[in-house]
């Protein structure tokens, strides 16, 4: 594990857990659209929740409640450093730039809660609403990144997908989601992959200092080629079908991490 207890700083956390309704689960497929369309999106919250609700159909199961979630690992103190250590890098390297940096929230929950983009599911997968400049994140998606995905998982791997989400919130920050037609597909492999490089950029400024090791890097490597579209589309045995891509392929995802984590150079994801 990685030595998260060298960061110092702590981002801005709501934790939402505890209670709420398990709305299920649908196909990989559904999550990487329904997340990509969320990333990116300056719709209004209506239209949000008319693409989710089209893009889900059917295929949610039977709701369930869950018990009260026990933080027994901390994990609301793991978050808060993940975002604080974000929010210390890019008010560095936006700085360098001549631009300013607005901190970002991250909301803890477990099943669905309220946003500003017309609510949040976990069945989207971890998201980003740039309306309301906040991540959210149900935690149990990285049980399914393992079970589902094909994944390894480890902590690395999961401060590397909340990083990628702070990488969209750059993007807002900096005017990229005005300046590009994120509906077209090509535009937001684009915009995907360079939320990658970014986060790869906070995870080699981590490495530097000591928090990870170069060898826990493989985590978040694993995870990013985990979602590639085309490996998504290959277990669920379709035909890899690149016009379809809205996240861009494994290597691809890969090698935009590692501009990121070797360059440290926000320059370099452009």
């Amino acid at each position: 594990m990685a030595n998260w207890d060298k960061i110092q700083s702590e981002g801005q956390v709501e934790d939402r857990r505890g209670s709420g309704v398990s709305t299920g689960v649908v196909s990989i497929g559904s999550i990487v659209l329904i997340g990509a369309f969320m990333f990116m999106s300056g719709t209004s919250g209506s239209d949000i929740q008319s693409f989710v609700i089209n893009q889900l159909g059917n295929k949610s199961a039977a709701t369930t409640i869950r018990t009260p979630f026990e933080d027994t690992n901390n994990y609301k103190g793991f978050t808060q450093k993940i975002i604080g250590s974000n929010n210390d890098v890019w008010k560095k390297e936006l700085a360098k730039r001549g631009e300013k940096y607005i901190e970002p929230k991250l909301v803890l929950f477990r099943g669905n809660t309220e946003s500003s983009c017309g609510g949040a599911d976990s069945r989207i997968g971890p998201h980003y609403c740039p309306t309301d400049q906040t991540v959210y994140l149900d935690e149990t998606f990285f049980e399914d990144l393992k079970s589902k995905f094909g994944a390894k998982g480890g902590d690395v791997a999961e401060a590397y997908v909340m990083a990628h989400e702070i990488g969209h919130h750059v993007q807002k920050v900096k005017g990229t989601f005005a300046k590009v037609d994120t509906s077209i597909n090509a535009n937001s492999v684009k915009v995907e992959l360079q939320a990658d490089c970014y986060a790869g950029l906070w995870l080699g400024n981590v490495t530097a200092e000591g928090v990870v090791s170069e060898q826990e890097i493989g985590q978040a490597l694993d995870s990013a080629s985990a979602v590639g579209d085309d490996r998504i589309q290959k277990s669920q045995g379709g035909r890899v079908n690149p016009e379809t891509w809205t996240h861009g392929s494994s290597d691809a995802r890969k090698k935009a991490f590692m501009v990121g984590f070797s360059t440290k150079d926000s320059t370099k994801c452009e």
